[in-house]
């Protein structure tokens, strides 16, 4: 079914705002997580203890009415908490505009796997400021991500008939495991185990797509990290030994394969080819 440019504007702009109030939860998560503080917990304001009222939790609108301080006491409130929301809401419109390009015409299929990417968006937002934030990727939000991907997929390879883009799924995430595996076997210090947690669930995303994107984006996380580390030596920010977060690295080499991982695969063996 093609969609008209009405619907396709329609669909976006509810991506964005199903995307602005997952960001307002993920501000929950980013916190609360590696605190161990339940989600459930009623949001109180840090300072004075007040209870966030429903209508103060709408997002970015709230935190502009309030002018970006408690309603009771007016605690000053992080910027970063606005900003979180229109990232992911942001993030929610590019990967739903960009499926929405690839899947013409559009299927049942195609919004199972759509739906599983705009996961992936959001605990690619989640993990990339708790890794900043504490150097940890937490398996409360890493193994269930096993279980979702892998029921999604399954889903859709059952509806739209997509079984060798299951099995690319499954054996890519098997192989960036144990890649990232071996590399912390090799040098223990240099890659935390939750980096070879979430190879798993990177490879089993970029897998899906195939071959192109899963090779592009295993590499564009190292070239995007090393290109990072370099310019911290170069700042004098960071030394050699100098821990920084590999988590974010991983993910933003997946988006890159995401997004452009068979084309820039195809283009490479285009190189090669003989006139």
């Amino acid at each position: 079914m093609m969609l008209s440019p009405a619907a396709t504007v329609v669909i976006l702009a509810f991506a964005g705002l199903f995307g602005l109030v997952i960001g307002s939860f993920l501000n929950v998560v980013v916190y609360r997580v590696p605190a161990g503080v339940p989600l459930t917990r009623e949001s109180r304001c840090p300072q004075c203890g007040a209870p966030v009222r429903p209508w103060h939790n709408v997002p970015v609108a709230s935190w502009l009415l309030l002018r970006g301080g408690c309603a009771d006491c007016g605690e000053r409130i992080s910027a970063r908490y606005p900003l979180v929301e229109l990232a992911t809401g942001a993030f929610f419109v590019l990967v739903t505009w960009s499926a929405l390009q690839a899947a013409v015409p559009a299927s049942g299929a195609d919004a199972i796997v759509l739906v599983a990417y705009l996961y992936f968006a959001a605990i690619t937002v989640a993990l990339t400021l708790i890794d900043l934030d504490t150097h940890r990727l937490p398996n409360a939000i890493v193994l269930p991500s096993y279980a979702v991907a892998g029921i999604l997929f399954v889903l859709a390879a059952a509806v739209g008939g997509r079984w060798s883009s299951l099995l690319t799924a499954a054996v890519g995430g098997a192989v960036l495991y144990a890649f990232y595996f071996v590399l912390r076997a090799i040098k223990p210090g240099g890659m935390g185990g939750g980096d070879v947690k979430l190879a798993g669930v990177v490879g089993i995303y970029l897998g899906w797509l195939g071959w192109g994107a899963l090779i592009v984006g295993a590499f564009a996380a190292f070239l995007l990290g090393g290109v990072f580390g370099i310019a911290l030596i170069l700042a004098r920010r960071a030394g050699r030994k100098s821990a920084i977060p590999f988590g974010p690295w991983m993910l933003a080499g997946a988006w890159v394969g995401i997004f452009a991982g068979q084309a820039l695969a195809d283009w490479y063996m285009g190189l090669f080819a003989i006139a």
